[in-house]
């Protein structure tokens, strides 16, 4: 991982001799005065995954999160004996370690309630309910993946594993308020098509082979919803985003609501429970397990430290914590 800090220039000796003397850190390079705003050294190096978190936790008491400036970028390859070295210097393997700050930032970027999320989760449920209108599972699967939900239960799982209510609150609040608005959209446009004589509600409580899964969930919905919550939080805190798809296509939230806001537009009573338990299933199950995963990992990984510390010339500089920044909402 890349670090740009800002140091105050007071403090920017005692954090460039804390960064040389760590074995896991390389590509040290200082600016002494090069910047502005705040005001101080620019100091860039690369750390080893592993080391991430224990690194900004230090960095976080020496005031820098306050009175300087921290960016963190994954670096895509690093071709080169130095890091190699600060590789080999760092515990475990690096899919297994948890950059905290990135995951929280992460959390609060994701509730932080855009137009383009609203947007994107109203079209996601829009396009469900035209799958549901003609039994299409191919449009099923493309409203899963427009659906940009999980961010938001992924923030929720985060804020309940790492005990920060208003992190917490803020996504609950944004799924609500989310998925009300797509609900009432959808059955406003069910409505208007009902009224220029597209749809009835046949369309609805016909046999549909191909997406009556949708209202009709069983203990298998609950078992992909863990399934795929915990896939979820793993690829995020792993960083591999691409796993993400696979869940997006596995759980069945967007489509529920979908099912959902034609059956009370088009009132089909039988399809309404249904659809919200489904929906509410899917939901709770991942939410469940990205909790349970997150504290896994966090205990994991403390249990590894506490067997094995890196070869550090100077350990009593960076104590082996995962740090986790004091953000609130």
């Amino acid at each position: 991982m890349h670090l740009r800090l800002i140091v105050p220039s007071d403090r920017s000796t005692r954090v460039l001799n804390a960064l040389v003397d760590d074995a896991r850190v390389t590509s040290i390079v200082l600016l002494p005065g090069a910047a502005h705003r705040p005001a101080g050294d620019v100091l860039e190096c690369d750390v080893t995954r592993e080391a991430t978190s224990d690194v900004l936790s230090w960095l976080k008491i020496q005031g820098l999160y306050d009175e300087g400036s921290v960016a963190v970028t994954e670096v895509g390859a690093t071709p080169s004996r130095n890091a190699r070295a600060a590789e080999e210097a760092a515990p475990g393997a690096p899919d297994d370690a948890v950059i905290w700050d990135a995951v929280v930032d992460q959390a609060y970027n994701e509730t932080s309630g855009s137009w383009v999320y609203y947007t994107f989760l109203t079209l996601a449920t829009m396009i469900a309910s035209v799958a549901v209108v003609t039994d299409s599972s191919i449009l099923v699967v493309g409203a899963m993946v427009v659906g940009p939900e999980f961010g938001v239960v992924a923030a929720l799982a985060v804020g309940l594993a790492l005990r920060r209510h208003g992190l917490s609150i803020r996504a609950v609040v944004l799924l609500l308020k989310g998925f009300l608005l797509a609900i009432a959209v959808t059955a406003l446009a069910a409505l208007l098509a009902r009224a220029v004589g597209w749809v009835d509600t046949a369309a609805v409580t016909a046999a549909r082979p191909l997406t009556g899964f949708i209202w009709r969930p069983d203990r298998w919905s609950a078992v992909v919803a863990v399934l795929a919550g915990c896939a979820g939080v793993l690829s995020q805190t792993a960083g591999r985003a691409n796993a993400l798809v696979g869940v997006f296509i596995s759980v069945t939230t967007v489509p529920a609501a979908g099912d959902l806001a034609l059956s009370m537009a088009l009132w089909a009573p039988g399809q309404i429970g249904g659809a919200a338990a489904q929906l509410g299933i899917n939901l709770a199950g991942m939410t469940i397990a990205g909790v349970v995963t997150l504290i896994l990992q966090r205990l994991i990984w403390r249990a590894y430290l506490a067997r094995r510390h890196p070869p550090s010339a100077n350990p009593a500089q960076f104590g082996q914590e995962d740090g986790c920044s004091n953000r609130s909402a």
